[in-house]
């Protein structure tokens, strides 16, 4: 089939003129038609969300021709950066080839991006493929809860409770909010599954003064196993972790705590689930979170966002080899996994998988990742250090975080109006960055700042100066 070249196709207003309103309009009609996630509607009447057009690189356009650096890259998921051709040029060939499978069946590109995942995380095992991270969550726990319930031998009852952190976020399904623990996301929604249990993360900027980083991570640690021992071992199913918490404030752990709790597991009989779906592909400076600490191996691990760098819905949940041989049974019985997605391991999303990792791989996006986010954490620390509101530059790779305080000694964090004006400000600059809204209440005040992993020192630059004017407008 003779390749079609769609780099110059204009697909920026499609849809407009057969719904009858021309272009000026069309902000207004968004404004009368979507429902749009985490926002109140009731001001958007009067300023309607910018009208996105074009994405090239790591900028975004409005249709009224205005540039926005993102440095989120989407939701953390743009890892390539936008306007790739080659990405949809897979994803044409291969909905000209075959654009749709049942789940049941199988086909090429799912076929080599579950092989080229299991050797990235040098595991044997097998991948489930799905739409979402919450969906790749989901799927996790269900797999979970069927392997005790299939493997049990001793107790009365299988293994059903799963540990989570606090600030942590697994997904807005149910069993993924269950899983979350940030307060807010849960407001009005329960009640919730049972059998969800939380405990603290590391938080090293808050800890104990009395610990030393190191043993903080280790007090954190033995606060898992003092769980798992009151709930009683035999009832814990699995404990699940973002190696890095993302959403919840970008905290990252001290080296100490990753092995323990590893170890901690293995000696319980707990699976340990690594949700990978902020920090894998790069994000972090290594193909996957996890990575950071050696020999560190989850019995699962999920993924979603910079597995098709946004360009495709798709996640993945990657289980090692003991897990899966426990769904085998005798044909007929209900052993098999009883779970199905209608879009899971959708051919065009695992072609344009395979083709965002060899991407990532073929410009070293990894090593970019990190050396850049080095330069990014020492520039922030060269400018911001001695600003009176902030508390912490803390992050990995291009996973970078901000803990804004009022008061740098009693570390109170700073009211949520300044930081919300700083994110204001760094915008009217002509550069995007988020923070951790949502999450937990009167601690919504980390900026958040994770940009395409293409990006240039130059970039980092400008969204340094941009941050720069940010900070400044809520010192007067």
């Amino acid at each position: 089939m003779q390749a079609v070249n769609i780099s110059h196709v204009d697909v920026s207003h499609a849809g407009v003129a057969s719904l009858g309103t021309s272009l000026p309009d069309i902000s207004q009609l968004g404004v009368e038609s979507l429902w749009h996630p985490m926002t109140q509607h009731k001001p958007l009447w009067k300023t309607p969300p910018p009208h996105i057009v074009k994405g090239d690189g790591c900028t975004i356009t409005t249709a009224d021709g205005k540039s926005y650096l993102d440095a989120v890259a989407g939701i953390w998921c743009v890892n390539v950066g936008y306007g790739r051709q080659e990405l949809a040029e897979v994803a044409y060939k291969q909905m000209m080839d075959l654009a749709y499978l049942s789940p049941t069946m199988s086909h090429e590109p799912g076929i080599k991006l579950a092989h080229k995942l299991l050797n990235l995380l040098d595991m044997e095992g097998r991948v489930y493929f799905s739409s979402s991270g919450s969906e790749a969550n989901e799927a996790a726990f269900k797999m979970v809860w069927q392997y005790h319930a299939q493997s049990g031998k001793s107790c009365a009852f299988p293994r059903h409770k799963i540990i989570a952190r606090h600030r942590a976020y697994h997904g807005n399904t149910l069993g993924g909010m269950s899983a979350t623990g940030q307060a807010e996301r849960k407001m009005g929604y329960g009640p919730i599954v049972p059998g969800f249990i939380h405990i603290p993360p590391p938080y090293p900027y808050r800890r104990n003064e009395h610990f030393t980083p190191a043993e903080h991570g280790l007090e954190m640690a033995r606060t898992l196993e003092e769980t798992i021992i009151h709930e009683g071992a035999e009832s814990i199913a699995a404990f699940i972790m973002e190696p890095m918490i993302s959403g919840g404030g970008v905290l990252i752990p001290p080296d100490e705590y990753l092995p323990a709790v590893r170890n901690i597991c293995s000696k319980y009989g707990v699976l340990l689930i690594f949700d990978e779906v902020v920090s894998g592909f790069g994000r972090t400076g290594e193909m996957f979170g996890h990575q950071h600490w050696q020999g560190v191996q989850a019995d699962i691990v999920t993924f979603a966002k910079g597995i098709a760098s946004g360009y495709m819905p798709l996640a993945a949940t990657a289980v090692r080899q003991e897990i899966f041989d426990a769904f085998q049974g005798e044909a007929g019985d209900l052993s098999h996994f009883r779970h199905i997605n209608t879009y899971g391991g959708h051919p065009v999303a695992t072609a344009v998988g395979a083709k965002n990792i060899q991407i990532i791989e073929e410009e070293r996006l990894v090593e970019n990742s990190r050396t850049l986010g080095a330069y990014f954490k020492s520039q922030l620390a060269e400018v911001f250090g001695e600003h009176p509101y902030v508390g912490e530059i803390r992050g990995k790779g291009l996973l970078i975080g901000i803990e804004m305080v009022a008061d740098q000694k009693t570390k109170e964090p700073l009211e949520t109006e300044k930081v919300a004006t700083v994110i204001a400000k760094t915008k009217e600059e002509g550069v995007l960055i988020g923070r951790n809204g949502n999450t937990v209440p009167g601690l919504a005040n980390v900026l958040v700042m994770s940009p395409p992993l293409i990006a240039q020192q130059k970039d980092i630059d400008r969204v340094v100066d941009a941050l720069g004017v940010g900070l400044q407008s809520i010192l007067f």
